[in-house]
């Protein structure tokens, strides 16, 4: 009879730490290398920079911080979990601001952490978004419960574009800024083919036959400007 073998024993919960501000960034890699069963493999200074960290150290759950620079957190978990449906990603935020905690959770966060949470917070946190639980505070819950059940989702009545997806509008803004297809496949880590494809269907959804006239239509409409 061969001897039953000893049960393995449970791998780490893999993270990936976002944040523009290095004291920060440094302090929450701290933090979590010290809890049990957390593993960091990576991090990242800005959205741009955690595309890539992510893609090559493939973690379980992503700390985002939510304004930085090239390409917010916001930004940067929609491409993410676009690409990867069961990356967990809880947003890293000074408060409680409504609009950008329900903004983080449309585009496919699982909750956020406050700054400045201790330990067990933190730890108890990074458990239930690898576990696939959502992680908010109780002044948060019913709005986001209403969210996600679609009742409470608030139309975005000032979206000039509303045909388009998330990754659309993202690219099409890039597009009206001028860059070009490699940039844009660069700078969100695709291939160019995906831009292309995605070029072609922003071409087809806002009715123009090529880029000159959706660069117009897009500036138009306020894209393509600073902070647009």
């Amino acid at each position: 009879m061969t001897a039953p073998s000893p049960s393995s024993p449970a791998l780490p919960i893999r993270v990936v730490v976002v944040d523009d501000h290095q004291i920060v960034r440094d302090g929450l890699t701290a933090l979590l290398s010290a809890l049990d069963g957390v593993e960091v493999v990576g991090s990242a200074a800005d959205g741009r920079e955690a595309l890539h960290v992510v893609a090559e150290a493939t973690p379980d759950v992503v700390v985002m911080d939510i304004q930085m620079p090239h390409l917010d957190g916001i930004e940067a978990t929609r491409f993410l979990v676009g690409r990867q449906p069961s990356l967990r990603v809880l947003m890293l935020t000074m408060n409680e601001d409504d609009d950008t905690v329900l903004s983080a959770i449309r585009a496919g966060a699982c909750g956020y952490l406050l700054k400045g949470s201790g330990a067990a917070e933190v730890h108890n946190a990074i458990r239930t978004a690898a576990g696939g639980g959502l992680v908010f505070g109780a002044s948060m819950a019913q709005q986001i419960g209403l969210l996600l059940t679609g009742a409470g989702a608030r139309p975005e009545t000032d979206e000039p574009f509303p045909d388009l997806t998330d990754r659309e509008r993202s690219v099409l803004r890039m597009v009206a800024a001028g860059r070009s297809n490699d940039d844009i496949a660069g700078e969100l880590y695709v291939s160019n083919k995906t831009v292309r494809n995605t070029v072609s269907a922003i071409y087809a959804k806002l009715g123009v036959t090529g880029r000159a006239d959706a660069i117009v239509k897009a500036r138009e409409a306020g894209y393509g400007r600073s902070g647009g």
